[in-house]
């Protein structure tokens, strides 16, 4: 018998590392996460990835799938429109410590984020160089097989594409209840969902119980799907930048510090776990389905 059971309240997709994300009534599950989640990714002109945390004005950029593309959009620039099934050439790119193959959007691509993030460019002396070469938006080449570190994920190879580590991150509506409530106690304000740009949330768990879970199963059409809690979900700075302006402070950052360093990542500070699945690819998960769960023991 499952230990508990609770809610797929909400889906996330981010196609673009550090972007702005969709928030789907469903979603198609695939070998490496959600369909689309981190399929693109921003570099500079070495192929290096670039994050919020270097441009937070990243957070600005808005992505909708639309009609066979997916549509960008930021404040003061026209859309740009990205075929999903095309792209230019093949290039190199680096996500943390992977070098993998990759696929480059092309010359409009890269001007339109060069042009939209010159304030932030202005700030990084390296980027801004006029020798740089610009910025290049990339996409993950399918062929390629980057998995999880088996450290976490011991037998199962668990496939991404440019996510920071592992195919899902899964957080719950209770532990950002908690986390705002502790902000309100601080004078702070409350933060979304959206700073710790979880794919899946879930709702009816007390707050921080995914730390303990094992293993989720979601009851699809196409059968059930099985996911395995693997690692706590280490934060940096981006939960920092808020997501409707890119200005950068020091919350929820602070809050968190002071009573979420996780000894099983060496203190590190958390929220949310990193998930990696175990059957039902190819599913697909709707917001609003039952999941049932059990705990470590």
């Amino acid at each position: 018998m499952s230990d508990f059971t609770c809610t797929l309240s909400a889906l996330h997709v981010y196609p673009i590392k550090s972007c702005a994300g969709v928030s789907p009534a469903s979603a198609l599950l695939t070998d490496t996460g959600l369909d689309y989640d981190r399929a693109w990714m921003l570099v500079d002109a070495a192929g290096d990835m670039l994050t919020q945390r270097v441009l937070p004005r990243m957070a600005l950029v808005a992505t909708r799938f639309r009609a066979g593309e997916l549509e960008l959009r930021a404040p003061g620039m026209l859309a740009l429109n990205l075929k999903l099934d095309t792209v230019e050439t093949a290039t190199r790119a680096r996500v943390w410590g992977d070098e993998v193959p990759a696929w480059d959007m092309g010359a409009l691509a890269g001007q339109w984020f060069t042009d939209f993030l010159k304030p932030d460019l202005a700030q990084v002396p390296g980027l801004a160089d006029p020798g740089s070469g610009g910025l290049r938006l990339v996409r993950f080449d399918p062929e390629h097989r980057r998995l999880s570190s088996a450290r976490w994920t011991g037998d199962v190879e668990a496939l991404n594409q440019f996510s920071d580590g592992f195919p899902l991150l899964v957080a719950g509506t209770a532990s950002l209840a908690d986390l705002n409530q502790r902000l309100a106690a601080r004078g702070q304000a409350p933060v979304g969902m959206d700073r710790f740009r979880a794919n899946l949330v879930l709702d009816g768990l007390p707050a921080w119980e995914e730390d303990h879970i094992d293993t989720l199963t979601i009851s699809t059409e196409q059968g059930p799907v099985l996911l395995r809690m693997v690692k706590p979900c280490v934060r940096c700075e981006i939960p920092n930048v808020d997501p409707a302006t890119a200005a950068t402070g020091h919350e929820p950052g602070d809050t968190l510090a002071g009573f979420r360093a996780d000894a099983r990542v060496n203190g590190g500070i958390t929220f949310g776990m990193n998930a990696v699945i175990l059957s039902g690819f190819d599913a697909t998960l709707r917001a609003g389905q039952a999941v049932q769960g059990t705990l470590k023991l």
